[in-house]
């Protein structure tokens, strides 16, 4: 793992790096379409990640964000941590609304569909996505009012 991406695992359970990370958010989705996927996250290897274009529950408009993911056989996995604010994520709500979406990454766009993982199931991938980004435990306790949604996305 090269140096930035360990310094990322290790600060991203700060609430000072959650503040930065969640203002370069913006940053991410422009530059991540611009490279069709490629620099989402900067681009790092060890911090797989992609950009996932849902549909608005209520606009009914694209609504794309940068994720970090997880592989698990031929499916991403993904988790709405939201940093750990004490609300989910609209992109959950969009894939619980309409569970077909769109992942961007590598210069390929790939459709989705996304299932609502659950019981042992989740507990085995929310321990793998903490191994990936350990800060998912920290916002795990941040969110402490709500369960944190993990999708099983497969590809259509």
């Amino acid at each position: 793992m090269n140096g930035l991406a360990r310094f990322l695992r290790r600060y991203g359970n700060r609430r000072w790096f959650v503040r930065l990370a969640r203002a370069y958010v913006p940053v991410d989705r422009v530059v991540g379409r611009f490279s069709r996927g490629r620099l989402v996250a900067l681009g790092l290897r060890d911090l797989p990640s992609f950009l996932l274009t849902t549909t608005g529950r209520r606009t009914g408009e694209p609504r794309t964000v940068p994720l970090l993911y997880l592989v698990d056989g031929a499916d991403f996995i993904v988790i709405a941590s939201n940093f750990g604010q004490r609300h989910h994520p609209a992109w959950s709500a969009n894939l619980l609304a309409d569970p077909s979406a769109t992942v961007y990454f590598d210069g390929r766009a790939i459709g989705v569909y996304a299932t609502l993982v659950q019981d042992a199931e989740r507990d085995r991938l929310i321990a793998a996505l903490r191994e990936m980004w350990p800060a998912y435990a920290t916002y795990e306790i941040w969110a402490s009012n709500r369960t944190l949604r993990v999708f099983r996305l497969t590809e259509v």
